[in-house]
C-alpha cells in the first residue's frame, strides 16, 4: 500500500513544507518592487506548472485515444483536461491577486493575462464541444482532435505571443530577464522551497486527476450495469 502511495505522501511532504517555509523564507528586498508578495511565487507559478502537466498528459491519452480507440483514453483525457483548467484558474486567480498589490490593479490587460485567458477560454471550449455531442464514439473523437489543438494553442497564448510585446511580466520586451521568471529576482533559499513547491503541486494535480478518473470508471460501470 506504501509504495504505490508514496508520491502521494510525498506530495503531502513537500506541500507541508512550502506552506510553512513559504512564509519563514528570508526574501530579498529587491529595491522596494516586490517585498513579500514575491512569496506568490511558491502557490502562482507551480499552479501553471501543474496545468502545463495535466494538459501534456491529457493531449497524449487524446492522441492514443485517436490511435487505439480505448475509452479509457477519453476518460483520462477528459479528466486531467478538466483538472488543468482547474489549476489554470487558480494560477489565474493567484496572478490576479500578485498583480493587484504590485501593478495597482487585477487586470491590466497584460499580453501574458491576456493570453492565459485566451489559452484557458479555449479549453473550457472543449467542454462545451462534449457537451453538445450525444453520440459517444463522435464526442470522443472530436474531442480528441479539439484537445491537440487546444494544447497547441497554449503555446502561442501563453509561451510565446507575450515575449514578443511589452509586458509587464518578467520576459516580456522591454523588461529585466529572459526567460519568465527572473533569476535575480529569487535567491538560493528561496530555490528551496520554489522546487519542491513545483514538485508538490504537480503531484497534487495528478492525484486529483486519478481520483476524477476512477470516479469516471466506477461511475461508467455503475450506468452500464444499471
Amino acid at each position: 500500500m506504501i509504495r504505490q502511495s508514496w508520491w502521494k505522501i510525498l506530495s503531502f511532504a513537500l506541500l507541508l513544507y512550502v506552506s510553512i517555509m513559504g512564509f519563514m523564507v528570508k526574501v530579498p528586498v529587491l529595491d522596494g518592487r516586490l517585498q513579500h508578495t514575491i512569496r506568490n511565487l511558491f502557490f502562482h507559478v507551480p499552479m501553471w506548472v501543474a496545468m502545463m502537466v495535466l494538459f501534456t498528459i491529457s493531449v497524449v491519452n487524446a492522441i492514443k485515444y485517436l490511435r487505439y480507440q480505448k475509452p479509457l483514453y477519453d476518460i483520462y483525457a477528459t479528466e486531467f483536461a478538466l483538472t488543468g483548467c482547474i489549476f489554470s484558474i487558480l494560477g489565474l486567480t493567484t496572478g490576479m491577486i500578485w498583480a493587484n498589490y504590485q501593478w495597482g490593479a487585477a487586470w491590466s490587460n497584460d499580453p501574458k493575462q491576456n493570453g492565459a485567458a485566451i489559452g484557458i477560454l479555449i479549453y473550457f471550449a472543449y467542454f462545451v464541444v462534449r457537451g453538445s455531442l450525444t453520440d459517444m464514439d463522435k464526442r470522443a473523437r472530436i474531442s480528441a482532435v479539439y484537445n491537440v489543438f487546444a494544447f497547441c494553442m497554449l503555446f502561442p497564448t501563453i509561451w510565446i505571443l507575450p515575449r514578443l510585446t511589452e509586458s509587464l511580466h518578467p520576459g516580456g520586451q522591454g523588461s529585466e530577464g529572459n526567460p519568465a521568471l527572473n533569476p535575480d529576482d529569487s535567491t538560493p533559499a528561496m530555490k528551496m522551497v520554489m522546487f519542491p513547491a513545483f514538485i508538490g503541486w504537480t503531484l497534487l494535480s495528478i492525484w486529483i486527476a486519478t481520483l476524477r478518473v476512477r470516479l469516471r470508471i466506477i461511475s461508467e460501470k455503475h450506468i452500464s450495469n444499471g
